[in-house]
């Protein structure tokens, strides 16, 4: 074919818009802009009466946010806050596997230990292990007076307490997993252990890392509670100090800032294992 010959090759006209084509206009949403100028004018106002309120007193919170002692005490928030959730749900998983069991006193205990440790305080669970002396002044010819230091009294009171939570987080993360997949499995030939781990697991994580997360940073702040029974935290490190030097807000601000700061990082942690759990799936971004 010549060039001529292509030259003559006709293009599709054209097709002009009708004249009265409708035009779409956005909804101009003037109620929702003028409500959050409002609340950025608040939240403006609420930042700057922070900031340059006096009684803060921010050159002593920043005075104080890398001392020593706040260090300590933070160190040991940290470090308790590990050991309470690795036990906690370590009992919570047991507690969890009694409750799944075909055995009617498995489950009555593990119903009965939800239960009791949903149902008392978590202060007063540390105040009864801190005086287990005066309930049970021996136990097989031990005396408990003194017994347990406030440490071991925080880790044993905060350990039963998240265990009763963590068994139901548990529970349900494994109760989530589609049972005709489990079933699959099984007509596979897999056995128990790897339909745990291979199955089972990889999809109860997905319902069990929120509102473990949730329990995390819950414990993180809960820790804060140990300071009634004299454990040198980061909020007991605070308050000893300003109970020499009489600066209760910008120490108060310190704990408060610290503890802002882990729970952002753990908040990031906890996005990423989601996102890292969630692959292959609607929720995964």
């Amino acid at each position: 074919m010549s060039s001529d010959t292509l030259a003559e090759v006709p293009t599709a006209p054209e097709i002009p818009e009708p004249a009265d084509a409708p035009r779409i206009v956005p909804q101009r949403r003037y109620g929702q802009w003028a409500a959050a100028v409002v609340v950025l004018v608040l939240l403006g106002s609420a930042v700057n009466s922070v900031l340059r309120n006096k009684a803060f007193q921010w050159d002593v919170v920043a005075d104080w946010f890398t001392s020593d002692s706040v260090l300590r005490g933070l160190w040991l928030t940290l470090w308790l806050t590990a050991v309470v959730m690795v036990l906690g749900f370590a009992l919570g998983t047991l507690l969890a596997a009694f409750r799944l069991s075909a055995n009617p006193v498995l489950r009555a205990v593990s119903r009965g230990y939800v239960w009791l440790f949903r149902s008392i305080p978590i202060l007063v669970q540390l105040l009864l292990w801190f005086n287990i002396g005066a309930l049970y002044p021996q136990v097989l010819g031990v005396k408990t007076v003194n017994l347990l230091s406030p440490v071991a009294v925080a880790i044993v009171g905060l350990t039963l307490h998240e265990a009763a939570y963590a068994a139901e987080v548990v529970r349900g993360g494994i109760l989530s997993v589609d049972r005709g997949q489990i079933e699959a499995a099984q007509a596979l030939g897999l056995s128990r252990w790897r339909r745990g781990r291979r199955i089972v697991l990889p999809q109860a994580m997905r319902s069990i890392v929120p509102p473990a997360g949730n329990m995390l940073i819950g414990t993180l702040k809960g820790t804060s509670i140990v300071s009634v029974i004299a454990v040198g935290d980061l909020l007991f490190s605070a308050q000893l100090i300003y109970h020499r030097t009489y600066q209760v807000i910008p120490l108060l601000m310190v704990a408060t800032l610290w503890y802002a700061v882990v729970t952002t990082l753990l908040g990031i942690g906890q996005h990423y294992l989601e996102k890292h759990y969630a692959r292959g799936t609607e929720h995964a971004r």
